[in-house]
């Protein structure tokens, strides 16, 4: 476990939205810890240290709740839709060397053939890992891919100790030549209509005639 993963955690005993509002303010976050048959565990956490370590996704927390080390996964987190503020975390217990099951994020590596783009049609894979080791993300290279490759689930290179749980037939990444929008006909329509524009602006050769000699 990382050092830096230590957070300080204090257990409350005072519940509902007035008092979360109070815990939120002093610069915390109302959690609740889950886990192994225990029953949940009301705390608070320094809400600027764990608002930086759940930036990477399965974040890994070694709380420090009276003075005992208690390791949990951070499984939910709710924010406030408009000013993004964590309201409440969930957590649960995990234990040294045991295995979970999580959605990492897929991330792509390289470009593929020229002319080509790659979609990233499965933007996390479902992996069973060790708790303590838990990869923040899978590299999948696109480099050099042509036209009509397709990645699914059981072709990605997977990091070390960890077992693919997604469907093996999952498409991750797609290759393909984008499709071109015909303009043609849109330009040829628009350009018509700037002629019919300027005909009807401008007199014509005939009435420019009438009209000097009229003078």
């Amino acid at each position: 476990m990382d050092e830096d993963n230590k957070v300080v955690a204090d257990n409350r005993d005072s519940f509902g939205k007035g008092a979360a509002r109070k815990i939120r303010a002093a610069g915390k976050i109302p959690a609740v810890l889950y886990g192994h048959g225990t029953d949940p565990q009301h705390l608070t956490l320094p809400a600027h240290q764990v608002g930086l370590l759940i930036r990477k996704a399965n974040a890994v927390l070694d709380l420090q709740i009276s003075g005992k080390s208690q390791i949990a996964l951070v499984k939910d987190v709710q924010k406030d839709p408009v000013h993004q503020v964590i309201e409440h975390i969930d957590l649960i217990v995990i234990k040294r060397g045991e295995k979970v099951q999580v959605e990492v994020p897929v991330h792509l590596e390289g470009e593929p053939f020229a002319g080509t783009i790659a979609d990233l049609d499965a933007k996390t894979l479902l992996l069973e890992v060790e708790a303590t080791h838990i990869p923040e993300r899978v590299v999948v290279s696109v480099e050099g891919l042509e036209e009509g490759t397709q990645i699914h689930a059981k072709d990605v290179e997977l990091p070390t100790g960890s077992t693919l749980i997604s469907d093996d037939e999952v498409l991750v990444v797609n290759v393909h030549v984008p499709q071109k929008v015909d303009l043609g006909e849109e330009a040829a329509a628009e350009a018509a209509e700037a002629e019919e524009a300027a005909e009807g602006e401008a007199p014509a050769e005939g009435e420019e005639a009438a009209a000097e000699s009229a003078e």
